[in-house]
């Protein structure tokens, strides 16, 4: 396998990260294959139209590369692996209700892969996973497939995708891209490849399963991290501290780096991929008995009901009041709900028997019913009585609350409207936040917690 051409790509999975890798290799130079089994993303790429809208560039570079002949896309996905160099997967992997890893979709792909591998072709997994799946369950698959062996008759090699939607390209050129082969040949391999793609350097591992690794150490440090601020924040409300201050004391010390705490985590990887780390795929070794990632997603889940103790505390009990979210997004100023905590809110506040309506600037209310809320009607606004802003959207910090005339309470779940707590509290509502100090529980309180 020697003197590997690395001008053509496949990139299998067109999501919202796939799509913007394909991007960026078709403007690296590379005639771009995507594939995907939707047939309505397939259609719309080869009309040059993305259909993912929260990515800055992203249309513009799509339609032009498509006009150029640069990029397609197809449903076929074994027919196109059979005359690329390049082969690049990032199908989702995701959990079951019971938490437990479902690689469904990735078997897919990996078996429609397989049908068209050819000898001397490099692979690249980019797809999140447990430690040890590439180097097992994903070998095994596509040798079984193909007939050929990984790391003998082609590349293997798995580099996880460091980038949050939204800023895929500024993270693709920014941070350095990991990767880690099935051998050392494989790694030289994957290594020219992101070399000659990326404006960035290329930090290599000495496995497939060190670079999986890597991965989950980064998102499970942002979850034990905002774990320990959610507790930060309980241990300042209940002895009237300030914690968002005492944070921001800490964090102007090089060594201390704590982050913000809040009503919960979302997303497809903060409160998903910590789970990877229990997942033992090699089944030849015990599961790893990991106690920090194991309570700090105790902790984030339970932020829900913490948040919703906070409104008893200025509302009283709450069956049969109105209770508006603000923002069913996982993240501001981004369309995605994935794991989002107003799931927990929800659940939260439907347990006290509170009525609970929705608000948000990225859906329609047939979406936002579509996934089982109630939105927001101007028929309902004089009746509710509590806020609680879980997502940070950038509209939130103009928002008419004027509007909201009986309301007593506005808790803000991601520490973004402080710079308005006086307009709120104008119009009468209390404003509060995790960890202001402004919260002493009762026993009953703090055991429902």
């Amino acid at each position: 396998m020697q003197g590997l051409r690395m001008t053509t790509v496949a990139v299998i999975g067109l999501g919202k990260i796939g799509l913007p890798l394909a991007v960026l290799y078709a403007q690296a130079g590379c005639r771009v294959f995507g594939c995907d089994c939707d047939a309505q993303v397939v259609a719309g790429v080869n009309a040059g139209l993305s259909h993912v809208q929260e990515e800055p560039g992203l249309a513009e570079a799509l339609t032009d590369l498509v006009a150029a002949g640069r990029l397609s896309a197809t449903q076929d996905t074994s027919s196109v692996v059979r005359y690329v160099d390049v082969v690049v997967v990032i199908v989702p992997v995701s959990l079951s209700p019971a938490h437990e890893v479902d690689f469904t979709q990735l078997d897919a792909a990996t078996r429609e892969l397989a049908l068209g591998l050819q000898a001397g072709t490099l692979v690249i997994y980019e797809t999140t996973l447990p430690v040890g799946t590439t180097r097992c369950r994903l070998a095994r698959m596509l040798a079984e497939t193909s007939g050929y062996c990984a790391g003998r008759d082609f590349y293997l090699a798995y580099s996880p995708e460091r980038v949050s939607s939204g800023s895929v390209f500024h993270d693709l050129r920014t941070y350095p891209k990991v990767v880690g082969g099935l051998n050392a040949h494989c790694t030289a391999t994957a290594e020219a490849f992101y070399r000659a793609v990326l404006p960035v350097p290329v930090t290599t591992m000495a496995s497939t399963d060190e670079a999986e690794f890597v991965k989950l150490i980064e998102t499970t440090y942002r979850d034990v991290n905002i774990a320990l601020a959610n507790e930060y924040a309980q241990y300042a409300d209940v002895h009237g501290l300030d914690v968002m201050a005492a944070i921001a004391a800490a964090n102007s010390q090089p060594y201390s780096h704590i982050h913000t705490p809040g009503v919960g985590v979302g997303g497809h990887c903060i409160p998903v991929y910590p789970y990877f780390l229990f997942a033992n795929p090699l089944e030849t070794t015990p599961p790893a008995q990991l106690q920090l990632p194991r309570l700090a997603r105790q902790i984030n889940d339970a932020m829900a009901a913490y948040a919703v103790n906070r409104l008893k505390a200025v509302l009283g009990a709450l069956a049969g009041s109105s209770i508006l979210l603000l923002g069913v997004a996982y993240r501001g100023d981004v369309r995605e709900t994935a794991f989002s905590s107003a799931l927990l809110l929800r659940t939260a506040l439907q347990r006290e028997g509170a009525y609970v309506y929705a608000h948000d600037p990225l859906y329609s209310d047939d979406e936002l019913r579509s996934m089982g809320y109630v939105p927001l009607s101007p028929t309902v606004e004089h009746e509710i009585v509590g806020i609680v802003l879980q997502s940070a959207h950038s509209l939130y910090r103009a928002f008419d609350f004027v509007r909201f005339e009986h309301c007593r309470a506005l808790l803000d779940g991601r520490q973004a409207l402080d710079s308005e707590r006086g307009r709120l509290e104008a119009l009468g509502m209390h404003y509060l936040a995790p960890g202001d100090g402004e919260f002493v529980p009762d026993e009953a309180v703090v055991n429902a917690s």
